[in-house]
């Protein structure tokens, strides 16, 4: 069918190439690949008629004085709004039981494992809390209270306090513990088993393996996670420069879980994002943690971190990939140090039989980097549950990017050159370096002139001078400290990588989110660029890389930006800031997108910026949404728009079952600006708007003012949860 007329279909017979997907096809980050000696052919279930966003697309086939008429007002809902013959039903939302423990906060990537035909286990990630309405709605929602106003009094005004040095018998303390242990128990992995019925809907099945695994697991049940690799010999450290919590290779919790990716012998990978919220991130020279206190708790009206510090948790065991097996109900996981410590935001998973397992992961900070671990030793069988002892042993190498297209893998090992990029090829011109074993005290040094680099240079020859220990407890520091090490190594800075996908034909799909610099970094001013060569640039690509021979464990690569966002008349997509990717089995991409709360419906009533500032135009794009990008075929390189998430929420997580009938997709902190939307306000604001072309005109939006879903009855409190969306008619 015309694209023109607004109706489309998944290409249908697109031939997958020597490399298929596992029988775990379609979940999101579910990047596994294995070998196989025949071409597949799947027909799309999931057929839809493109839905009318905010701004004018050219998918939309509408002529400029028809884009001035049906977008010069909209109206923005709270709800998840679908393609006409689709509809969702929610499976599980915060507070609703599971095992002996509850569905926490923020749920994000999803996994689903089929046991049986429609059947399997969901598994779920929680990634962190929205302080407004977690703490608004915490006792209507879980039926008991918790001591916010008491503790608030109690900090007379100052919103921070090293509770870590209180003694444990201080009523304060008390309190604040009790807070930080509901927060972080609303944080974590989840594991839940759902069936579909014969009416179509999805229901849950209580299975014993339906389980927590939280950021307070082993803190009183004795559950702790566990460890491999070379960080574990600094985890095991009676003395060193800094702090130390004597729980050797055990760990307490697991939190700021958000992307994740899913192996073909049934294991579930998470990914530990901003775990700096909730301990400090610093390491010393070592690879030990600081002092607990470096990261105080902090709670105030619209503030709610540090949830580690009255634990006394050692930041450096936080930061990494948590691997479970679902099925299994004794499994509380297992945190794989080769993969690297940092901001962690999915895994994408590329296991063929004959050649050693291949990890890719990016770091979502501006000016993070994206990681390949590379296992030592060979595939057998890619569905042998041994496959996990090959995260054992290998090598974490970080990515390269050449101006011409080219790249390369960089080994994080005590022989690499020390060799940074220059602050002026980086947007903000600045780039943060590992202190080195020299110092004196933890901390980084933040490069903001060419100068510098050539004087770090002369102090230190290799990442092995920056750190300290023998050979395992130096490599353990050097993963530890992977950011600051990747830098001082000279990988390249890049826009937030916030997903790593990979193509049934073996290519890395990875979404770059945001150009915009802040304090700690900033992206490749000569990679990261408009399509009309801007830069910085705030809306985000989507990158496709090849590994050269198509060999995973190559040491080289090509690479060239398939999508760029941003608004159509400026050479975008009509889409800002992507974020999770999933790849169907015809290899075509669906995104979900990651506009920063704050910005999401900004109005816009000028695009004449004041001298020497620009104008953020992220509150064009209305709530985050849902794209499909075909990859082959006639309309190849174009977006279309498959849903819209409720307010104030990100859409995560998609993953499709095996027969593409059903697709699971996370709704994340609803309500996360202004919690409860009381009474049905609304607010009416004012875009200039621009048609396909570049024409202004101006649009009248009308906006809730927070959000009552899923409920969705008036002043019913917003709540984060997993849906399942499936096709109401055939």
């Amino acid at each position: 069918m015309s694209i023109k007329r607004r109706e489309f279909l998944l290409f249908m017979g697109s031939s997958v190439s020597t490399i298929a997907f596992s029988h775990l096809i379609g979940c999101d980050q579910n990047t596994t690949t294995q070998t196989t000696s025949k071409s597949s052919v799947v027909k799309s279930k999931f057929s839809f008629t493109p839905i009318n966003g905010p701004i004018p697309l050219e998918t939309a086939g509408l002529n400029l004085e028809q884009q001035q008429a049906q977008y010069n007002s909209y109206e923005v809902v709270d709800d998840v709004v679908l393609p006409e013959g689709f509809k969702y039903q929610v499976i599980a939302a915060w507070g609703d039981r599971v095992g002996n423990s509850r569905f926490g906060y923020n749920n994000d990537y999803l996994s689903f494992i089929p046991t049986a035909e429609n059947a399997g286990y969901l598994s779920v990630n929680f990634e962190y809390i929205s302080a407004i309405p977690w703490m608004e709605t915490y006792e209507q929602v879980i039926g008991k209270s918790l001591p916010f106003a008491d503790v608030k009094a109690a900090l007379q005004g100052k919103n921070e306090i090293n509770a870590y040095t209180l003694p444990d018998n201080e009523p304060l303390k008390l309190k604040i513990r009790e807070i930080c242990q509901e927060a972080l128990l609303d944080q974590g992995l989840g594991v839940v088993s759902i069936r579909q019925s014969a009416d179509g809907n999805w229901e849950r099945t209580n299975s014993v393996a339906d389980r927590r695994i939280s950021g307070i697991s082993g803190l009183e049940d004795g559950r702790y996670l566990q460890a491999t690799g070379p960080a574990v010999a600094v985890f095991r450290k009676q003395k060193g420069q800094g702090y130390i919590d004597k729980l050797d290779d055990r760990i307490i919790g697991t939190f700021a879980n958000c992307a994740g990716g899913t192996t073909p012998w049934g294991t579930v990978l998470s990914a530990e994002e901003n775990f700096q919220a909730q301990v400090p991130e610093t390491v010393h020279a070592d690879g030990t943690a600081v002092d607990p206190g470096e990261l105080p708790f902090a709670l105030g009206d619209e503030e709610l971190f540090g949830q580690g510090n009255v634990f006394g948790l050692a930041g450096n065991k936080y930061g990494w990939i948590v691997e479970i097996d679902p099925a299994n109900p004794k499994d509380y996981g297992t945190k794989h140090t080769w993969l690297g410590r940092y901001r962690h935001e999915a895994v994408g998973v590329r296991v063929e039989a004959g050649k050693p397992l291949a990890f890719y992961s990016g770091c979502d900070r501006r000016g993070g980097h994206i990681y390949k671990f590379v296992s030592k030793d060979k595939v057998t069988n890619p569905q042998d549950k041994a496959n996990s002892k090959l995260l054992q042993q290998g090598m974490l190498y970080a990515a390269k990017f050449n101006v011409d297209g080219t790249g390369s893998w960089i080994p994080l090992k005590a022989e690499t050159p020390v060799n940074p990029d220059i602050p002026s090829q980086i947007a903000g011109n600045t780039i943060l370096l590992p202190l080195g074993a020299k110092a004196e005290k933890a901390g980084y040094l933040t490069a903001t002139k060419d100068e510098a680099i050539a004087q770090f240079k002369q102090n230190y020859a290799t990442l092995g001078d920056l750190y300290i220990g023998n050979a395992e407890e130096k490599q353990g520091a050097i993963l530890i400290d992977a950011h600051y090490a990747a830098n001082a190594a000279g990988a390249t800075c890049t826009a937030r990588p916030e997903d790593t996908e990979i193509a049934p034909n073996g290519d890395l799909f990875i979404s770059f989110t945001s150009g915009s610099p802040d304090k700690q970094g900033g992206s490749d001013l000569r990679i990261f660029k408009s399509s009309k060569g801007e830069a910085p640039y705030e809306y985000g690509w989507v990158m496709r890389l090849t590994e050269d021979q198509n060999d995973p464990a190559a040491m080289t690569f090509r690479w060239q930006m398939l999508a760029t966002g941003g608004e159509p008349a400026a050479g975008g997509m009509g889409f800002a800031n992507p974020d999770n990717l999933l790849l169907d089995p015809q290899g075509h991409v669906w995104m979900v997108t990651d506009i920063s709360t704050s910005k999401l419906n900004d109005a816009i009533t000028s695009r004449n910026p004041e001298s020497g500032k620009s104008v953020s135009l992220s509150g064009l794009f209305g709530n985050n949404s849902m794209w499909f990008l075909p990859t082959s075929g006639a309309d190849a390189g174009k977006a279309f728009l498959f849903a819209i998430a409720p307010m104030e929420c990100e859409a995560t997580g998609p993953c499709f079952t095996n027969d593409q009938k059903s697709l699971f997709l996370s709704i994340q902190h609803p309500g996360e600006t202004n919690g409860t939307r009381k009474n049905q306000a609304t607010e009416t604001k004012q875009f200039v708007v621009t048609t396909t072309t570049g024409k202004e005109f101006l649009q009248t939006r009308k906006v809730p003012i927070g959000s009552n879903w899923p409920d969705k009855t008036p002043n019913s409190p917003p709540k984060p949860a997993v849906i399942a969306i499936v096709k109401s008619q055939i």
